[in-house]
């Protein structure tokens, strides 16, 4: 199907600087079920990236789809996430080994060279099994899987970035309205502000806000979220030119910059210390919405919104998770529509997903009353209709190389070894670089990627 497959070679040195060491080895995470000999008439082999409380609850969906379809013997196999899980899905899809299902980040599918490592969806089929676009809960997010006109990702969910904040530090603050929750912000000054009168009721020795200061995966998201705030764009509507505001990106590096050098947050503090120190009684914490099962099972009192509109605009990060078809050469027969139906499913029947943190892309999950109670998810749900992305250009998509490569600047200037007019202009002339540079799985700059929806 589509054009003639990349060999092994010729895709190890197509993926550069892209992590290999590792990417060969995986653990299954299945129930056990899926390691005994079935008599199932088909089989479905399905590889994922989730680990954590994602994999468990991907587990009790994959079982439930067993016990209602024996006569499909799913195969599950779980690969560690980022770079290591691309690569090994890029070569098997290259070296005729793909799974039959798999999963990806949305922003990365541009790059995955669909029609030669990936399968477009049968449009058809997932009718036939409920799917449909109109099932959708934002327009955009569907469109955003459409390449060339046609289908090569099913989403399954809206995953974003969220101001968690403890009720009872911000009770102290005089902080919570009425509804008990954060008053409104609207203005950076707002914000500080806000951080202020938070500090004052922190105890000592915690931060007010945690925010992975020196994680360039993060710091990247947040830079998306309040550069999208502020209305910057990236590149023109052919890929052929950088229409990176620098000022504008100056503007944000200043604003989150800020939070260091104001005392609100330790740059000391590494990786996940900020949620520890929100269990521990931090007022905030930046982090995504997959911290909801950890909060809530330390039976902290948190409320969690999008991240706050500081620049007038709401505007949060969001990527998704959705489902895949790896190129075959002999794509078709049971195990394709076995592989339509088992994504079918998983997205109609992801209420359990929801309760993991994530928003669910079904809209018919959204307005059932299991979901309406689900606390805080129906206070940050808002968040799908704002949702600040990555350009739709073959670099971007979650830990790809856009953020491998501008993800260090906006650390540079977070941290205070580049002051933020520097970085801005590193940043620009990194996405110029980037712009010009040829996706290494078809040897195609952005501008000649084809039309996109």
């Amino acid at each position: 199907m589509g054009r003639p497959g990349l060999n092994r070679r010729q895709l190890l040195a197509g993926l550069g600087g892209l992590t290999v060491a590792g990417s060969f080895g995986f653990a299954a995470l299945g129930t056990g079920a899926d390691a005994l000999a079935s008599s199932a008439s088909t089989r479905v082999r399905y590889w994922n990236l989730f680990s954590g409380g994602d994999g468990y609850n991907m587990i009790a969906m994959l079982d439930s789809f067993r016990k209602e379809h024996p006569g499909i013997d799913v195969k599950d196999s779980t690969l560690q996430w980022g770079s290591p899980f691309y690569t090994k899905l890029a070569m098997a899809a290259a070296g005729s080994r793909a799974p039959d299902l798999g999963v990806m980040h949305l922003g990365r599918v541009t790059g995955f060279s669909p029609g030669r490592l990936l399968d477009p969806w049968d449009v058809g089929l997932l009718a036939k099994y409920g799917v449909k676009e109109a099932d959708f809960n934002h327009p955009a997010l569907w469109k955003r899987a459409v390449i060339d006109g046609k289908l090569y990702a099913l989403p399954l969910d809206i995953h974003v970035q969220l101001c968690f904040y403890r009720k009872d530090v911000l009770k102290r603050a005089g902080l919570l309205g009425d509804d008990g929750r954060i008053v409104p912000v609207t203005s950076t000054d707002e914000w500080f502000d806000v951080l202020k009168k938070a500090k004052k009721a922190t105890k000592k020795g915690l931060q007010t806000i945690g925010m992975w200061a020196s994680d360039q995966n993060f710091q990247w998201w947040f830079f998306v979220a309040f550069y999208t705030q502020l209305g910057g764009t990236w590149f023109n509507a052919g890929n052929t030119e950088v229409t990176f505001d620098t000022d504008k990106a100056t503007q944000v590096l200043e604003f989150m910059r800020r939070h260091i050098t104001d005392g609100y947050s330790n740059p000391g503090f590494a990786g996940g210390a900020g949620a520890e120190q929100f269990i521990n009684g931090s007022p905030f914490c930046w982090e995504g919405n997959w911290s909801v099962p950890v909060f809530s099972g330390a039976k902290v009192e948190y409320g969690a919104t999008p991240l706050p509109p500081v620049f007038g605009k709401q505007a949060t990060h969001a990527e998704s998770h959705s489902f895949v078809l790896p190129h075959q050469a002999e794509r078709g027969g049971a195990a394709n529509e076995g592989a339509h139906q088992l994504a079918a499913y998983v997205v109609r029947h992801a209420r359990q997903w929801a309760a993991g943190g994530h928003i669910p892309a079904y809209t018919p999950t959204l307005s059932t009353a299991a979901y309406k109670k689900l606390s805080p998810q129906n206070e940050y749900v808002s968040a799908m209709d704002h949702q600040a992305t990555e350009p739709k250009v073959w670099f971007a998509g979650s830990t790809g190389i856009l953020a491998q490569r501008v993800g260090p600047i906006v650390v540079s200037s977070m941290l205070g070894s580049a002051k933020p007019e520097a970085a801005a202009r590193r940043m620009k002339g990194m996405l110029t670089e980037l712009l010009a540079s040829k996706n290494p799985m078809d040897g195609k700059t952005a501008a000649q990627g084809g039309a996109v929806a």
